[in-house]
């Protein structure tokens, strides 16, 4: 299952989001988009719109490359 495939993702860019106090939660997967919320550090942080495209993004579009792009909610 596609959900299934995002969390595995997710859960290697989770290691990297603890260690600077944050989290991410995956919301929900929709025609191919991937809907998360940063939590803790990540979810008040200036740079957390670079962190979605620059490492979240472009690490589950390597894995799966079906996924058109992930957004924050």
């Amino acid at each position: 299952m596609l959900k299934d495939r995002v969390e595995a993702v997710l859960e290697k860019v989770r290691v990297g989001l603890k260690s600077e106090g944050g989290d991410i939660e995956l919301v929900d997967v929709r025609d191919n988009i991937v809907y998360v919320k940063l939590k803790g550090a990540c979810g008040t942080c200036p740079m957390s719109t670079l962190t979605m495209k620059n490492w979240v993004e472009s690490s589950i579009r390597r894995d799966i490359p079906e996924i058109k792009s992930v957004q924050a909610v």
